[in-house]
């Protein structure tokens, strides 16, 4: 009886996800839509099972039109790392409304956590990495317990760490989802325009990436969309995507 309780349990904890099976989706959608790929998936084989996380960044709006023409039940996903530009928390609210999306969930970092170890809220400015990990990824692991899969707004363009990104990875056990993975900046403005979709405000201030507000910074002509992410710090992804998921977010 022991045995059968042991293998119960390595059964109920086994990944929903194996490398395998990113392979087999990235083989499986070469040179489908984007926007079929998403309804075939949405509709099928992960409904139910699957978040969208935005940032609600400078081009989040392009992916969350495209899911709300599918799904607008599904759940959204936003972390509110409390050191958000008020901007972005304004642009959430207006594309989530506008959009019509009915489950917005909005995660924020353990406040033991930040008594413990960001008591003054200046981690950030000494170990960026510490302060992403206790505002964004364990926020993330929280919010996304429910699910085998998530959907991210990666794009392959967005610098040199993310050239290479595929549209399915494994992350922690999940499929990750990429679906912009290989969308160019020019075909993204194209979209913004025929939908119409809000730019967020700070995208014509200078601001093509936006994170928080004390890691980010504007990025000058013909520098890497991401330059204003932790200037300064050599550091190019908060820890929820990281150069080593990437196979060359």
């Amino acid at each position: 009886m022991a045995n059968a309780a042991r293998r119960l349990d390595l059964i109920d904890t086994a990944p929903a996800f194996v490398e395998a099976d990113a392979d087999a989706l990235n083989a499986r959608y070469a040179g489908v839509g984007t926007t079929e790929m998403l309804r075939e998936l949405l509709t099928t084989q992960l409904k139910g099972r699957v978040a969208v996380v935005s940032s609600f960044g400078a081009e989040s709006a392009v992916l969350l039109h495209l899911i709300a023409e599918i799904d607008k039940d599904i759940p959204l996903i936003f972390l509110n790392t409390q050191k958000i530009f008020g901007e972005t928390l304004a642009y959430r609210d207006e594309v989530s409304e506008r959009l019509g999306f009915t489950d917005l969930r909005v995660f924020r970092p353990d406040p033991y956590d930040l008594a413990a170890k960001d008591s003054t809220g200046l981690r950030w400015s000494y170990d960026p990495d510490g302060c992403c990990d206790l505002r964004k990824v364990r926020p993330l692991r929280r919010a996304l317990a429910p699910f085998d899969a998530w959907i991210s707004g990666r794009k392959g363009f967005q610098g040199k760490t993310r050239g290479a990104l595929p549209r399915f990875e494994i992350d922690e056990g999940r499929l990750k989802v990429n679906p912009l993975a290989d969308w160019s900046k020019d075909r993204l403005d194209a979209y913004f325009e025929e939908h119409r979709l809000p730019r967020h405000p700070l995208e014509a201030q200078g601001y093509p990436s936006i994170g928080c507000s004390p890691c980010t910074s504007k990025v000058k002509p013909g520098e890497d969309p991401r330059a204003g992410r932790w200037r300064g710090w050599d550091k190019t992804e908060c820890g929820i995507h990281t150069p080593g998921d990437d196979p060359v977010f």
